[in-house]
Parts: structure tokens; C-alpha cells; sequence
């Protein structure tokens, strides 16, 4: 691997017009500064800026495109992927730029590119309103949006990015822009479901809109042996839903010795998480009936502030964790799925992975697929495959696992992912082609436009013309 060093002196000129922390290796936050949420990432990154702003980012972007140094972008969350940092290269790390301004009175938010959605629903909620993010609080909102963003509220308003009125950018010649459907109308198309291909988002805009403080929701688990009759009850309750309701379904162990009782902490088990977006006493109602398939191991559900539910899996999912996480959209949820599904979720060499099967449609479909980049609006449920563990002696089985797992459930699929569950991105080009279809030829020519040089490789990379794609994984998340 080629290493890009930096003399002292280089690096200290280009410190004195940095408003934020310039970190190098012999530096004492440098561990801590490189250190990633997946515990499988271990990089080595040459210089870590930790930016303050917008010119910090600019600055630093023009830095890196003039010595010819590789750069990462790291904004405030997970980056399962793990291309938040880079061996050799340069982090431009956006965690520190946390701020959220809220306008309740034309029900916007404006957020810089470091907050969580835990930062974005604090300040909302004071007014009763929420724009669609994850379902685990310690995300990024950066990451999630750009990769599209599926969370509670997606069958009634949509994905994250559906709700974007702008976004202010850095691109790759270090030019600062705000992007919208008034200007710069095309970089936002593409922004709005292309990743973090086409520059640094410092700042997402977002619409807001009227969810909580109190909501109903839906947290049950069910016998694993009830698995296959759990999830056609599933798909027939979907089939018929109002929008207002979203529900993840998921299988696995899931050994909490403090919610299940002791005979069932061990055994596999089906669970529903769902959300009501409208008024709570018709949501508890309308949410009843995946809480009376047959008799549950536990329940969760009922009425719950909006925020305390966002942060409902957040313990399941601890920093330092090893972490590997493919999708892929199913056409369906047939007889023959479920069965694969049931078949995969025993296979699971860790106790601590889960399959999900995320239910879509709603405002995901109703909005029109030439609005954004966003590949994902046909399917009915997205597949995801989650293996999580702690032992490093356990990665190739785990990894494994993950893998074979979606090379079968590909026969119930056209094979386009998610791009914010990518993998590693080992099936590089041929996957992004694949999810995009006839719109990938649109966004090379995006990104011919704003990063002819592909300075932002480290990601769901889409090369531009002639340039050899290089291989990475979610750079904002």
C-alpha cells in the first residue's frame, strides 16, 4: 500500500488556517480519533482533521486534492461499511459539527452533517414534529440520508432524503454550493440516494412534520417455532395497513436475559417492531393484531414518547461490536421466502444476528423515481442480513453467514440493495449497476461533473468516465 507522507512543516502551515483538530498518529487522541463504531475496522489513517465548519472542509478538501492524498469523510454515526477512515490517508471527520436549528413555524430543520438523529429528534420534539430517520438513535443522519434513510415513519412521509429542501456541499474543486430543487437541481437529485459520491454534505435542510411527542408502538416476540406463520401473518396485515404504520419484522436469538424468561433467552425467536404515526389511541388499535398472532414470549407494546421509541435498539447495538451487514430488496414475501428465511435464521452462527425484513411502500412508493437517486421505490421489503458477534476469532463465519444468505435469497430478488447495508462492497461495480439500472449512466455523468478525478472513492463508489472504480463501503454514515 502506497503511504502519503506529510512533512511537519506542510502539515503545520496547513494547520494554522483550521478552526478545528488536526490529529496525526503520535498525537494522543489519535486512537481514539481514528476508532470507528464496527469493531472490525482497525485503519491507520495519515492525518485526521477534525473540522468546525464549512471552511474547515473546504480547507481541507483543497489540501488533499492538491498533494494528491486519499481522503475519507466521516460524519457522526455508525459507518458499518467502515470507510469512515483509510489507511494512509486523510479523515476529513465531521463528528464535531453537531448543530441543529428548528423553525417550527415552517416546519424545518436545519442540521450539520456530524449530528445523530438522537441531536435531530431532541430539538424537533420540543415542537411536536419529526422528519423520518433511523431506527437506532446513535446514527448518523448524514450517512442514512444520502444513502436514502428507512426508519419509522417511511410508509407515511417517506424516506429521509423525500424530506430534504436542501443541502449545502463542498465539492471535489472545493467549491462550496446549496443544492435544491431551485439550484443546483441535478447535484440534488443525485445527492438524494447516491451516497457520498459527489461531495462533502456539511448541512442537511430538512421538512418537518407533526409525529408525537407520544406514539404508539408495537414491540412483541414470538416462539421461533412460529416463525414461518408469524411472517405470513405479516404479509397479510402489511397488504391492508394504513400508512401511518411501519413494521420491521426480525428473527433470531437475541439472548437478553432481561427481557425474556429464563427458558427462552436461548431459543430463537420472531419479533415485530412497528410505529404509528398518527393519533396514538388509534394506533394501539390498529397495531393490535401483530400482537395477537398466538401467545407471545414478551410485549413491549403501547404508547411511548416518540424519542424514548427511536432509542429503543440502541443498547442492542454497542460501539466496539464486530458488525458485517449485506440487503438486498425482495419481490415478495412468498411461501418459499419465508421458508429461506426461517432456513438462514438457524444457520446463524452467532446468537447475536438477526435477519429482518423490512415492510416499504407507503410514500416510499408513492414518490415518483425520477425525484431522486434513491433506487429502492419498486420493492414491497427490503432483506436485511445482520451478523453480529463480539469474537474476532469469529469473523469468517459470521462473515460467511452473511454471504451465503444472500446469494440464495437473490432467487427472490432483481439484486439491487440498499446501499446503506453494503457489505464490504466486495461486488463493487457490478452491484451499483445492478441497483441502479438505466440511472447509473445519470449519475456518471454527475459525477463527471463534480469529481471527474473520483477525489471521493471511498464509498458506494460510482467512477466517473474512464476512471477505475476503487473499492469502499458508506463514507458519511
Amino acid at each position: 500500500m502506497e503511504t502519503y507522507a506529510m512533512d511537519s512543516e506542510q502539515i503545520g502551515q496547513f494547520e494554522t488556517n483550521i478552526h478545528g483538530s488536526v490529529i496525526r498518529p503520535e498525537d494522543v487522541k489519535y486512537d481514539e480519533a481514528r476508532t470507528v463504531w464496527n469493531g472490525m475496522i482497525d485503519r491507520h489513517p495519515a492525518l485526521i482533521v477534525q473540522c468546525s465548519g464549512s471552511a474547515d472542509v473546504i480547507t481541507t478538501v483543497n489540501f488533499a486534492r492538491a498533494n494528491g492524498i486519499p481522503i475519507a469523510v466521516r460524519g457522526g454515526g455508525h459507518n458499518v461499511a467502515g470507510s469512515a477512515v483509510r489507511d494512509d490517508g486523510l479523515v476529513i471527520d465531521l463528528s464535531e459539527m453537531t448543530g441543529v436549528r428548528v423553525d417550527p413555524n415552517e416546519r424545518t430543520a436545519w442540521v450539520q452533517a456530524g449530528a445523530t438523529w438522537a441531536d435531530l429528534d431532541h430539538e424537533t420534539q420540543a415542537f411536536g414534529l419529526a422528519t423520518p430517520g433511523g431506527v437506532v438513535s446513535e446514527t448518523g443522519i448524514a450517512g442514512l440520508t444520502l444513502g436514502g434513510g428507512l426508519g419509522h415513519l417511511r410508509c407515511k412521509y417517506g424516506l429521509s432524503c423525500d424530506s430534504l429542501r436542501s443541502v449545502e456541499v463542498v465539492t471535489a474543486d472545493g467549491e462550496f454550493l446549496t443544492a435544491s430543487s431551485v439550484e443546483h437541481s441535478e447535484l440534488f437529485w443525485g445527492l438524494r440516494g447516491g451516497g457520498g459520491n459527489f461531495g462533502v454534505v456539511t448541512a442537511f435542510e430538512y421538512g418537518l412534520y407533526p409525529v408525537g411527542p407520544e406514539v404508539a408502538t408495537c414491540l412483541v416476540f414470538y416462539p421461533g417455532d412460529q416463525l414461518s406463520e408469524c411472517l405470513r401473518v405479516f404479509r397479510e396485515f402489511v397488504a391492508s395497513a394504513p400508512e401511518e404504520i411501519s413494521i420491521l419484522a426480525f428473527s433470531g436469538v437475541m439472548p437478553d436475559e432481561e427481557l425474556f424468561p429464563a427458558d427462552a433467552v436461548d431459543d430463537l425467536k420472531v419479533g415485530f417492531l412497528a410505529c404509528y404515526s398518527g393519533p396514538a389511541e388509534a394506533g394501539e388499535r390498529a397495531l393490535l393484531p401483530l400482537r395477537e398472532i398466538t401467545e407471545p414470549i414478551a410485549d413491549f407494546s403501547g404508547t411511548m414518547p416518540y424519542i424514548d421509541f427511536q432509542q429503543i435498539l440502541d443498547e442492542d447495538y454497542p460501539d466496539g461490536m464486530r458488525y458485517y451487514w449485506k440487503s438486498i430488496y425482495l419481490d415478495g414475501l412468498s411461501d418459499t421466502t419465508i421458508d429461506r428465511i426461517e432456513y438462514w435464521t438457524d444457520a446463524a452462527p452467532s446468537p447475536l444476528s438477526t435477519i429482518d425484513v423490512w415492510q416499504l411502500g407507503g410514500a416510499i412508493t408513492d414518490t415518483d423515481i425520477e425525484e431522486s437517486a434513491f433506487a429502492g421505490r419498486h420493492a414491497p421489503f427490503l432483506l436485511g442480513v445482520e451478523a453480529n458477534w463480539e469474537e474476532p476469532g469469529h469473523d469468517d463465519a459470521n462473515v460467511r453467514w452473511v454471504r451465503d444468505c444472500l446469494d440464495d435469497m437473490r432467487q427472490f430478488s432483481d439484486g439491487s440493495v440498499y446501499l446503506n447495508f453494503p457489505g464490504f462492497m466486495e461486488e463493487g461495480d457490478a452491484m451499483m449497476r445492478t441497483t441502479f439500472g438505466p440511472t447509473y449512466e445519470r449519475l456518471v455523468e454527475l459525477k463527471d461533473e463534480y469529481d471527474p478525478t473520483n477525489l471521493f472513492d471511498l464509498n458506494q463508489n460510482i467512477a466517473p468516465s474512464g476512471t477505475a472504480r476503487t473499492n469502499g463501503g458508506s463514507s458519511h454514515e
